[in-house]
């Protein structure tokens, strides 16, 4: 009786249902975060469930802010603005990367604190990089647009290799081969880039974005 008093007692932590439902959310998405599932993991009733969240879509979320909070939480911000923002960039690409159902959710409800505490980071750091205020606005949308986009992208990719069971560097060998043999009169740029695109690395690239869209901020000083 004691156990299974102690049993209710923790289920009824927000943050550990948040991190059960995150937990349930990695290993098979969103389909597999069900309230049914979450009792069961959790050894607790549907009550101390919807004592803090109103559904699966609060639920999912709660998860998705906890997510992005830690990320924010965890990166450094001061000194050199522009490596500030590498590192935000880095840590929301790495977060997705490993949470793909965040970026789903991010796109989904841009009103929620998880994004909004990445504009607000992402337009400090570009105050501070000295934008114009004229410009600040898109800037911002434009950074953050790119690193949810391409972030998203990346685990789509990943997603989509998982579920045919290919390897990625066999994926791409493949498409590089396709795209050498293409007429190089048409397709002068992609026949080159098949050189590049079968050793490339995500992440490295995405990096690279940053740097680019960086060194265009600089112009709008």
């Amino acid at each position: 009786m004691t156990k299974r008093t102690q049993r209710r007692t923790d289920g009824l932590s927000k943050e550990l249902i948040v991190r059960a439902a995150a937990d349930l959310l990695d290993a098979g998405g969103e389909s597999a975060l069900t309230l049914r599932a979450l009792v069961t993991r959790l050894s607790t009733g549907y009550g101390a469930i919807y004592h803090h969240v109103a559904n699966k879509d609060d639920l999912l979320a709660a998860a998705t802010d906890d997510i992005v909070a830690g990320v924010m939480t965890g990166v450094v911000v001061e000194g050199d603005p522009a490596e500030g923002l590498r590192a935000v960039a880095l840590g929301l690409f790495d977060a997705i990367d490993a949470h793909p159902w965040v970026g789903a959710q991010l796109s989904r409800e841009p009103w929620r604190p998880a994004l909004l505490d990445v504009y607000e980071s992402v337009g400090s750091l570009l105050d501070a990089l000295g934008v114009p205020e004229g410009a600040l606005f898109d800037a911002a949308g434009a950074l953050v647009n790119y690193i949810l986009g391409v972030a998203g992208q990346n685990t789509a990719n990943t997603r989509h290799l998982a579920e045919g069971d290919a390897d990625r560097s066999a994926f791409l060998g493949a498409v590089a081969a396709r795209w050498s043999r293409l007429d190089p009169a048409r397709y002068p740029f992609v026949h080159r880039a098949a050189t590049h695109l079968r050793e490339h690395d995500d992440r490295e690239q995405f990096l690279s974005g940053i740097d680019i869209f960086l060194a265009g901020i600089a112009t709008l000083r």
